[in-house]
């Protein structure tokens, strides 16, 4: 979820280097093991196949979970017990002679080389988690400003806001959304740049910032798009290059009045958004789309508002398309209506738990793209005053 707890939030805003990665607990134990390995086979050994020798891979192990000074004391503990194991008669029936045999001298020697090259390399390891573990936290804090988590509850609308990198380690992408509480309404945003990378969430930052400032402005939500299409349009002309129709932006814009009763939504090429009410499921579509942002530019008067009822216990929940082509293992796309259907109804913090765990299901927890939803519940109160039309203008 993009909002975490309080305790969870401070702890994002550490120190990065006291927030390294844990290795795997099999990892810190292997070479545990190995040591017990090796106790168990020694003894039915010949005395010419000495299998401590083997104790030269404890370093090495070491270096892969634990810092310098582990590795340095995993050296001397293989190379202390090489001594043991050699002159101890009961393992292999080998007298003390044995420990200062030529072949157990260059064993000791190699032990102690490879476990300096260990330390080394334990060293760079923890040198470059550090390093990651500081990019991590710059890309949080650039998360948190870009996608700030929406507040709980507006008025009487109560949201919750979903995120999800379709890539491990990255944190941020051209997936958006927002919610501003303006004089005309609750404004919502949730759009989806064409493309990835760094111009994927530059052009994401020059949309949230637009829309942060013209939502308080603009009096409808055609006028509002059409804003968004110019700021994303002169953003295009900057960039130049032979793409600069397609550095294009899928967005719906929603707006939900103080009093409820109705809800006005303007949707550029974006899926459209699903309304929840008393265990149906349907779509937000009139059929009247807009081109994406950056492409209405082709096509006059382009934008159109379309009027839904929103009655108390309502909830409406945009997303992206990486939501709808997450496929399973036969290829079969995630069929997000017919799932959002079988859960019933679901407060948003449930509902969108339910499916970012049921995403990761379906798409054997590897995502194709990256995800984003918001979802928003008109809840029972004071009933609205504006009479809901039947269908959508």
């Amino acid at each position: 979820m993009s909002r975490e707890p309080a305790d969870r939030e401070s702890d994002s805003f550490a120190d990065p280097r006291t927030r390294l990665p844990t290795a795997p607990l099999w990892l810190r134990w292997l070479p545990v093991l190995w040591v017990a390995a090796l106790l168990a086979v020694e003894p039915v050994t010949p005395v010419d196949w000495p299998v401590s020798y083997a104790l030269i891979a404890v370093p090495l192990l070491a270096a892969f979970a634990y810092g310098p000074v582990g590795v340095a004391v995993a050296t001397v503990f293989s190379v202390v017990f090489e001594g043991v194991l050699a002159g101890t008669p009961c393992c292999a029936g080998r007298s003390v002679g044995y420990l200062w045999d030529r072949h157990y001298v260059a064993s000791y020697i190699c032990t102690a080389l490879v476990g300096a090259l260990g330390t080394v390399l334990a060293a760079h390891r923890i040198r470059r988690e550090r390093t990651l573990a500081d990019v991590r936290f710059v890309a949080d804090i650039a998360q948190r400003v870009l996608l700030r988590p929406v507040p709980h509850r507006i008025g009487h609308l109560q949201l919750e806001s979903l995120y999800l990198s379709a890539a491990a380690e990255a944190r941020i992408g051209g997936d958006l959304f927002e919610a501003v509480p303006t004089g005309f309404g609750v404004r919502l945003l949730i759009g989806d740049v064409r493309g990835k990378g760094l111009l994927a969430v530059e052009t994401a930052a020059t949309l949230l910032g637009a829309f942060r400032e013209a939502a308080y402005e603009e009096p409808d939500l055609a006028t509002l798009a059409a804003r968004m299409e110019t700021s994303m349009a002169r953003r295009a002309e900057r960039l130049g290059g032979d793409e600069t129709v397609e550095r294009f932006v899928t967005a719906v814009f929603a707006e939900i009045p103080a009093d409820g009763g109705l809800v006005y939504v303007v949707n550029c090429g974006h899926p459209p958004p699903l309304c929840l009410r008393a265990g149906e499921v349907g779509e937000l579509d009139s059929g009247r789309s807009a081109p994406p942002l950056n492409v209405g530019m082709l096509v006059p008067n382009p934008y159109h508002v379309d009027v839904y009822p929103f009655w108390p216990g309502d909830q409406l929940l945009l997303y992206t398309d990486g939501v709808t082509e997450t496929r399973d293992a036969s290829g079969r796309f995630y069929p997000l209506a017919e799932r959002v259907r079988s859960w019933g109804p679901l407060p948003p913090v449930e509902l969108l738990a339910r499916l970012h765990d049921d995403l990761l299901a379906y798409g054997h927890h590897g995502l194709q793209d990256d995800t984003a939803a918001l979802a928003v519940c008109l809840l029972p109160g004071e009933p609205p005053t504006t009479a809901p039309p039947p269908t959508a203008e």
